[in-house]
């Protein structure tokens, strides 16, 4: 198991480099780069290439050695350029699984005989453990396994896993009961339930994921994947046309020679989409890793590729939106009673609730009026209920109170002779129009005021939907809130619509909705009640922290448990799409200059009119052939950072940044290789 998180390594770090230059070389074979058709395609070229290069050092070739040999070694540079791309992107996923293996200890479990803190137990290894025992673990233990908690409550390290050092709770029957293998409990005792045998724990799964061991292909990879290898097969009939074609015309015109079989290969991998074959792979796993330094694993590169489509989001209230726990900000009295008799008897009510809420109204009466009080010595709890949805506090022989309005009336009335203001059912109905929650307070059977609970929307937010509206995406709230105040809150934080009072099946439902009407649909989720609406969205995030049937429905796991971390996987989703088709658009563009660089120099000899073709006036017909080989292996190392950090986002209407990306890189595209070409055919001139 791991104790402390791994270390964070430099994609260009060099005990990244090493291994990243060694790897490519060892995916030279043909048994594994069979997996990108195009770049296979490329070393057969390059063999062919060293074989007339042989030849023309044998003499039994018509063309110069420096001139095949050239050839052949850039050629053989496009292919280990296209692997070393590969190799790097995977370097740093393999770097961070090296340290979470080496930062593993073996672990001894203590394994129940009874599902119960005191049982007696067992010390067994950590991998004799099965899905479904129970296990208990103590102040100081390593968790020996992923599980839920079904009894007691525990801190947890969990720095194993987020590389968060802070502490979080861990405990049984709430939304926060999963625990992962590796993590250790800082204090209390817990009985974990087992979830997962060996070799299939959450930080099996990571260290697989990180290290590219499980990526498959996305649906959209195979797809352009199929365009390529097409788009190939065309250049390589074209190519095997010429020769004939040459034959032919030399011989009508009676001088001239047939092209030969090195400028036909070289024109043959000039004009296939090498670019972007080369770095296809790159662009996927490094988006994987991209999302792994947010802390974010996705399960699948169709779960990122889906993100990158998404046109709804679906968002919790709470936690999302809102800070998450509902603050008091303000006393209102009612019925002639003042601010500081309200908050008196808040503060009173409240001095042992222990809620967050609680204790915000404790912090309030202190800070705004000065009061602080100690717990009496005769004080009696009364805890929240649902049936009778109030707390607060008996002393004294006094009763305080707080909770929903009818609640507080019914219960002053029950005490006789109940005061209840004519003013408060207007300020309760304020404070709920206003999106707040009002907590009527009492004293014995008097009403003195209402407290307004409210939620705090997370700052800057509104700033993050607007960005997403701007790319046509649509934000739905989620809350079990009442209407008025969903719609009070919907409105601040500017989302684009809420379903209020959101039940299980009302989420599902609404998600099915807007599939059915063709949108890609995006949810966050961390209980038990989330996980059908999960299992059914196209990008399900769930939260490490939440219950194990949340998790095991996602596509996507968020070790920090941050909710609002879906607007990252969003972007970064949208951002490899971005990457993936402007690298192909300044690749298929590259091909414009090359028809210039190439077909004039390979035919110049039969028809000389093709002279005025070569508007880059390169120098002669072998220069101009080495310069277009040379820019189109060298192209692909410049664009590697680029495939491994992603293009820029910037949230922008589909239309615009479609016309965007093509003036930049396909107008950039076309101009680039003239430019390249060029500047290479002018230092290979000075060479020969």
């Amino acid at each position: 198991m791991s104790k402390h998180a791994p270390t964070p390594v430099s994609m260009f770090a060099p005990n990244i480099l090493r291994p990243a230059f060694v790897e490519a070389f060892r995916k030279l074979d043909p048994r594994m780069l069979w997996r990108n058709p195009v770049m296979l395609s490329v070393e057969v070229a390059s063999l062919i290439t060293l074989c007339t290069f042989a030849l023309s050092l044998a003499g039994k070739n018509g063309e110069p050695p420096f001139f095949t040999g050239l050839v052949s070694l850039f050629l053989w540079l496009t292919v280990i350029f296209s692997t070393f791309a590969e190799s790097l992107a995977e370097g740093r996923g393999k770097a961070r699984a090296a340290s979470l293996r080496k930062s593993r200890t073996e672990v001894t479990a203590k394994r129940l005989r009874r599902p119960e803190l005191d049982a007696p137990y067992d010390a067994v290894p950590a991998e004799q453990l099965r899905k479904d025992d129970y296990i208990l673990v103590e102040a100081h233990d390593m968790i020996a396994g992923d599980g839920d908690v079904v009894a007691g409550a525990a801190l947890v390290n969990e720095a194993a896993v987020t590389g968060e050092s802070a502490p979080v709770v861990r405990e049984s029957g709430g939304d926060r009961s999963a625990v992962t293998g590796g993590t250790e409990v800082i204090a209390n005792s817990i009985v974990v339930r087992i979830t997962a045998n060996p070799g299939e724990t959450f930080l099996d799964r990571m260290i697989s994921l990180i290290e590219g061991a499980k990526r498959r292909k996305t649906p959209n990879e195979i797809a352009l994947e199929v365009l390529l290898i097409a788009l190939t097969l065309v250049f390589f009939l074209v190519c095997v046309n010429i020769r004939p074609l040459s034959l032919y015309s030399a011989g009508a015109a009676g001088h001239g020679a047939p092209v030969s079989l090195t400028v036909l290969v070289a024109l043959f991998v000039c004009l296939a989409p090498t670019t972007i074959a080369a770095l296809l792979p790159a662009i996927g796993i490094a988006g994987m890793d991209r999302l792994f330094q947010k802390n974010v694993i996705a399960l699948s590169g169709r779960a990122i590729e889906a993100a990158g489509d998404v046109s709804v989001l679906l968002l919790d209230k709470t936690g999302t939106i809102t800070l998450g726990n509902r603050e008091a900000v303000e006393f209102v009295p009612v019925g002639g009673h003042t601010e500081t008799e309200v908050a008196q008897a808040a503060l009173m009510a409240s001095l042992s609730d222990e809620t967050p809420e609680g204790r915000s109204i404790v912090a309030l009466a202190r800070e705004k009026h000065g009061l602080g009080a100690e717990l009496p010595a005769d004080a009696r709890s009364v805890p929240f209920s649902a049936e009778t949805r109030l707390s607060g506090l008996d002393t004294a022989g006094v009763k305080y109170r707080k909770g929903a309005s009818d609640s507080t009336v019914a219960f002053v009335t029950s005490l006789g002779a109940p005061n209840v203001p004519a003013d408060l059912p207007v300020i309760v109905d304020r404070i709920a129009r206003a999106g707040a929650t009002p907590l009527v307070v009492s004293r014995d059977a008097d009403v003195i005021g209402v407290i307004n609970l409210k939620d705090i929307i997370k700052g800057g937010i509104q700033e993050r939907f607007q960005q997403l509206r701007s790319m046509g995406i649509k934000t739905v709230m989620i809350t079990g809130d009442n209407q008025l105040t969903a719609a009070a809150i919907a409105a601040e934080a500017q989302v684009d619509d809420f379903l209020a009072q959101a039940k299980p099946e009302d989420k599902l439902r609404l998600i099915r909705e807007h599939q059915e009407a063709g949108f890609m649909v995006a949810m966050t989720g961390d209980g038990t009640n989330d996980a059908p609406a999960l299992a059914q969205a196209d990008v399900a995030v769930a939260m490490n922290t939440g219950t194990q049937p949340a998790r095991e429905a996602a596509n996507i796991i968020d070790l920090d448990s941050n909710p609002t971390k879906l607007l990252d996987i969003v972007e970064v989703g949208k951002q490899i799409l971005m990457t993936r088709g402007n690298l192909t658009t300044f690749s298929i563009s590259n091909d414009v200059a090359k028809y210039f660089a190439i077909i004039p120099a390979m035919l110049l000899s039969i028809y000389p009119q093709l002279g005025v073709l070569n508007v880059m006036r390169l120098g002669s017909p072998l220069s101009a052939i080495l310069s277009a080989v040379i820019f189109n292996a060298l192209i692909i190392p410049f664009l590697v950072p680029l495939a491994l950090k992603g293009t820029k986002f910037r949230p922008m209407p589909a239309e615009r940044l479609l016309i965007r990306n093509l003036l930049v890189f396909g107008v950039g595209g076309v101009v680039a290789p003239f430019v390249g070409i060029k500047l290479i055919d002018i230092l290979v001139g000075m060479m020969l």
